[in-house]
């Protein structure tokens, strides 16, 4: 009897020690951490976490000195007993954002940003959950080196070093969203992905030409959404639910979030809902006395019993005809046929009410509303996507991404003058297809990858005028060519990485790219066109060359030099718009294809993991830049659109530009609680004439971020100052996209907010959040903005995970 009591100690003991499961978790946000390194000196091997944050121990049994660690978290060194004190469960705290060693994807595969010559900033999950704002353009607008620019509140148009709208390009999950008619203004399309499922946003400053092809003169977004998971090792499912409620008051805004997770062995799913609903916004009340009551909002136009009236604003302080309604859907399924094939089906649906074009609502013709309605219609997005990842030993690559893509785009115009009942529709609709094929093969010190892209874009545009009082409708001009128009591209790339030694890392790329277009004018009821059909065929040879070098432990010194390359689409060749009131853009048939050559160097000094300051410096020369000058219309310098005698204007090559600036950061844990983090962005862009250099629009101010963040177990919080310095009217371009009819008489004025945002995790499955934004209440517009900023903006965020 006593031999087998003493059997069942044994047994109990050996279960506790050999059978012992460590779990690892956030200590800010208590959720499990993956791929977390757990190793001692006495392991053979090392061990790592599953997607629980879990993993047994049995080999560590004993050991006095045990590591533990995770990018982006400071490693933790223990002991056996140590861990035996913690109860098997670690919180390993995180490190401030510029000292993570983040791994990105800027190259389309795996690699460490510090071996690249490109700058590459990263918003990870963590921290967008964290940032917790009401659409992608405001998650963008955190970052440290984006403006984004907003004419109505369902919108948000990113600028990055001086390029904007089809001159940045974005891509999702390895497709390319720019389309045919991505135009060289304003773009409000980035708010049609959902960052409540976004798993990371890579942002590449500079030309991405090489890998990217055509449009990515300013910089790459690359949105990463999340993918589903499958059961770990040893467990049947893994399955999840996260869901988070907001609100903010600025426009009173309520948002509603669900995803799910359900994960078998080879099966996973990943689904995701989100419903915003945004009323009309408030903006700041604290004005600059020098400027009066400029941005107030006093009038607005409504119809009452058949007529237009013009109604006094019982709140001027509130953009009346700005709010609206946003719904997403997302669908993701994976197949692991075994552990070298992936298949994973990706579905993304993006739809909204109406959204009110503020700028133009709040437009006046000799004292008058210009305009009694002006909305877009929902901006719908469809994507559907398969995509296969391989692994392979064999000699031609070891890993593979192939992506095949359907995207189907609806957009919208509907406006109506004051006091006329013509109410004008133009839709837009886009079938695009696209693939991409991608490799990457690893041959010692030498990283190759090499892919081809191909894509077809078909637009179909229509319109009709309709009488509101009898309904009756009848034929309007198109926006783009009715008769339809096609744009197509190929390419094809190959870049080659060398680690030369420990200190020197060189890289170089090149792809050529062909794209073609046609648009034909079938109709010439409303403008004489002097031809009847427009086509294009464009090639070019990108490159690039970068050198990146480790003189001593902390220093980093980057230099790259890289070409850009975007040829005109339908939207630069063909379109027929009134961009500014009195100038109506006309098609340019003979318009070129732009190009860039850019020069990066970058400096980068960590403090022994404890600091981090960087300034990265660029200059670029900008080839036929595609611009807007005053132009004619069959010989004439006016045209009638919309029954107004307009000024012509037409998008032509300008023969030279050039646009230089910095990017500067400093990070510091002062304190493993306490750090500090500030950033600056400054560029100049000019177009280069025989006499003085012009302003090149789309050029911020400079502009910045300061904060000081405090986190502890369970608890993060951060203050900070967002600011811009002056826009001066004489740094505007007249006849572009800088909107200056919408700042002051002098420019658009400089500003700052101040801030404070808090997370406190009540437990693994609850967390509330809290953030009080521009807490002064000041009033002010962003750079080229026609709608003003939020006021004080109070936002409470309940996320509840099982």
């Amino acid at each position: 009897m006593k031999k087998l009591l003493l059997s069942l100690v044994l047994l109990s003991i050996n279960t506790h020690f050999f059978c012992q499961t460590i779990t690892v978790r956030d200590a800010l946000t208590l959720q499990p951490l993956e791929f977390v390194n757990i190793s001692s000196p006495d392991l053979q091997k090392g061990i790592v976490t599953n997607v629980f944050g879990e993993t047994e121990v049995v080999t560590l049994f004993g050991a006095q000195d045990i590591v533990i660690s995770l990018l982006g978290y400071y490693d933790m060194s223990t002991s056996w007993r140590g861990l035996a004190q913690m109860n098997f469960e670690i919180h390993l705290v995180p490190k401030t954002d510029g000292m993570t060693g983040v791994v990105v994807y800027g190259n389309k595969f795996e690699e460490k940003a510090e071996d690249l010559a490109q700058r590459i900033e990263v918003l990870d999950s963590r921290k967008l959950e964290f940032l917790s704002q009401p659409t992608t353009a405001d998650v963008l607008a955190n970052s440290t080196g984006i403006m984004v620019q907003k004419s109505q509140l369902g919108g948000g148009s990113p600028i990055i070093r001086g390029f904007e709208a089809n001159k940045v390009l974005m891509v999702i999950d390895g497709v390319r969203l720019n389309n045919a008619i991505y135009r060289g203004g304003h773009l409000q399309n980035v708010v049609t992905m959902d960052n409540a499922v976004m798993e990371r946003i890579e942002i590449v400053y500079g030309p991405g030409s090489v890998v990217y092809g055509s449009d990515a003169l300013g910089g790459v977004m690359h949105f990463y959404t999340k993918r589903p998971h499958l059961a770990p090792s040893g467990k049947e499912f893994y399955n999840t639910v996260n869901t988070f409620v907001r609100y903010s008051s600025a426009a009173q805004e309520q948002t509603g979030h669900a995803d799910f997770n359900l994960g078998g062995k080879k099966w996973a799913s990943f689904t995701s809902i989100t419903y915003s609903d945004f009323d009309d916004l408030r903006m700041g009340n604290l004005r600059n006395p020098f400027y009066g009551n400029w941005g107030r909002r006093d009038w607005y136009v409504e119809r009452i019993v058949g007529k237009d009236s013009m109604l006094v604003n019982p709140n001027p302080n509130i953009q009346v005809q700005t709010g609206y309604k946003q719904y997403d859907v997302m669908e993701k399924i994976l197949f692991a046929q075994n552990d070298n094939v992936n298949h994973i089906f990706n579905l993304q649906f993006s739809t909204s009410s109406d959204v009110p074009r503020y700028d133009r609502l709040t437009q006046t013709i000799g004292g008058l509303p210009r305009f009694a309605e002006w909305y877009y219609g929902p901006q719908q997005r469809l994507m559907a996507a398969y995509n296969l990842e391989l692994e392979s030993d064999s000699a031609f690559y070891d890993h593979a991404k192939v992506t095949l893509a359907y995207q189907n785009i609806e957009e919208s115009r509907h406006d109506r003058w004051l006091n006329k009942t013509a109410l004008n529709h133009r839709t837009e609709l886009l079938d695009i297809y696209t693939l991409n094929a991608d490799f990457e093969n690893r041959v010692k010190k030498h990283e190759l990858r090499f892919g081809i892209e191909a894509g077809l874009n078909e637009v179909n545009s229509t319109a009709f005028v309709e009488d509101i009082e009898t309904l009756q409708q009848d034929v309007l001009d198109t926006r783009y060519p009715d008769g339809g128009s096609t744009m197509q591209n190929m390419a094809a790339y190959f870049t080659h990485t060398i680690e030369a030694g420990e200190r020197w890392i060189f890289s170089e790329g090149i792809r050529v790219s062909n794209v073609s277009l046609e648009a034909n004018f079938r109709d010439t009821t409303f403008f004489a066109f002097p031809f009847e059909n427009v086509s294009q065929n464009n090639s070019a040879v990108n490159g690039n060359l970068g050198i990146v070098m480790k003189p001593d432990t902390g220093w980093r010194v980057s230099l790259l030099a890289s070409t850009g390359f975007r040829a005109p689409n339908v939207d630069d060749l063909a379109k027929i718009f009134e961009s500014v009131p009195g100038n109506v853009i006309v098609p340019n048939p003979t318009l070129k294809p732009e190009y860039t050559y850019n020069l990066d160097l970058g400096v980068t000094k960590n403090f022994d993991d404890q600091a981090s300051a960087s300034v990265t410096g660029f200059y670029t020369i900008y080839d036929n830049a595609i611009t807007t000058a005053p132009g004619t219309f069959n010989g004439s310098n006016t045209i009638i659109f919309s029954g107004d005698t307009s000024n012509v204007i037409t998008s032509v090559n300008a023969e030279e530009a050039y646009l230089y600036g910095l990017n500067s950061s400093f990070e510091a844990d002062v304190t493993s609680q306490f750090s500090v983090n500030t950033s600056l962005s400054y560029t100049v862009g000019k177009i280069m004439t025989d006499t003085t250099d012009y302003p090149l629009d789309h050029i911020p101010p400079p502009f910045g971020k300061t904060g000081f963040r405090y986190k502890r177990p369970q608890f993060q919080g951060e203050v900070y100052a967002q600011y811009s310095g002056w826009k001066r009217l004489s740094d505007y371009n007249l006849i572009g996209e800088d909107n200056f009819a919408n700042a002051t008489s002098e420019g658009m004025p400089s500003w700052i907010t101040l801030n404070l945002r808090v997370a406190w995790q009540l437990n693994r499955y609850l967390q509330v959040q809290g953030a009080l934004e521009n807490a002064l209440d000041q009033h002010y517009r962003v750079f080229a903005s026609n709608i003003s900023a939020p006021g004080r903006n109070l936002s409470l965020t309940f996320r509840a995970r099982v």
